[in-house]
């Protein structure tokens, strides 16, 4: 697949999420499958017992209960003491993963293009229903990855954490802005380095929720690592695989030296019907390695096409997958 010459960049949040599509994503919701319980007081329903102005049951009263939550109606009624109990509100936090290595440059539409979409709304949907947000960027975008490798003090290589760019903790709308600000900052450059960035990631996310990565999953060093750590810890785990028209079906023909965008590895190769075929078979074979491994691991997998419309994606393929409702 051959590099985006040049690819046009987004600016505003106009250019991320139109007003025809803020418009149908607002009655969206994320859900998940699992309770999860925040650090603050949200408006997600949990199967908790706790304060709201929502009943629930009622239990009988032992000694060292909350006297006013006790039912002085059904005293009188039945003379026996009977404790209210009321549905607790819970906050859900949505970390977005997004990955930002030179790869997400190729493509028509560009894969990293349509991740910085995906992020938005899903952000957005986020911050409209209450949920804390957060959001990374991960890639090595350390001068070694770019070919001039740097020395530490020590004589050694640096090394990178493999994250370029987070941001965390947001919530409400009136976030949405700064959101889309910073995914209009990132750029798409560099090697990947998922295992360090999913690390780092893992030690340093707060609360539970629903972690939500973007990526084409073409990782030299494999994907594995970097989703066995990510899962766990409170957090259900979907992963979204974005795929250009072009590498599902390339249309490149002749002889050619390919580069690798990420890492400069060369390879002359001549494009023929046959290894066309055999890219094809190994792409599925890819695809579905990464989907059997993902099922084994309870991770919700989506292989999506660059050229499916955003509102196609969340309001039929993700609600179907059950991460919007």
């Amino acid at each position: 697949m051959i590099r985006t010459e040049s690819p046009s960049r987004p600016e505003r949040l106009d250019q991320l999420l139109d007003s025809a599509l803020i418009a149908r994503v607002s009655q969206l919701d994320i859900t998940a499958r699992k309770v999860f319980a925040g650090k603050l007081k949200g408006e997600r329903r949990s199967k908790r017992r706790g304060e709201s102005v929502e009943f629930a049951d009622h239990r009988p009263y032992v000694v060292g209960d909350d006297l006013r939550h006790i039912d002085w109606n059904i005293f009188g009624r039945l003379d026996r003491l009977f404790l209210k109990l009321f549905l607790e509100e819970e906050d859900l936090c949505l970390h977005i993963v997004i990955d930002s290595s030179a790869s997400g440059d190729c493509g028509d539409p560009p894969k990293f293009f349509y991740m910085q979409q995906v992020a938005m709304a899903l952000g957005y949907i986020g911050l409209v229903n209450l949920n804390r947000v957060a959001m990374t960027a991960i890639a090595d975008q350390s001068a070694a990855a770019l070919g001039d490798v740097p020395m530490t003090a020590g004589g050694g290589r640096a090394t990178s954490t493999g994250v370029v760019s987070a941001i965390r903790d947001l919530r409400g709308r009136r976030r949405t802005q700064e959101i889309a600000e910073w995914l209009c900052a990132l750029e798409p450059i560099g090697a990947s380095n998922f295992p360090e960035a999913a690390k780092r990631i893992a030690l340093s996310r707060r609360g539970k929720g629903v972690m939500v990565v973007l990526s084409d999953f073409f990782f030299k060093e494999g994907y594995e690592d970097g989703l066995r750590l990510l899962m766990g810890r409170g957090y259900e785990v979907f992963a979204i695989q974005c795929l250009s028209p072009q590498e599902v079906e390339p249309d490149i023909t002749g002889d050619l030296r390919l580069r690798d965008v990420e890492d400069l590895d060369v390879a002359d190769i001549t494009i023929s019907a046959p290894l066309l075929k055999k890219y094809k078979a190994n792409l599925a074979a890819y695809c579905d390695q990464l989907r059997a491994f993902c099922a084994r691991r309870d991770i919700t997998l989506l292989t999506v096409r660059t050229d499916t419309p955003i509102d196609t994606l969340l309001l039929d393929y993700l609600r179907r997958r059950g991460l919007v409702r």
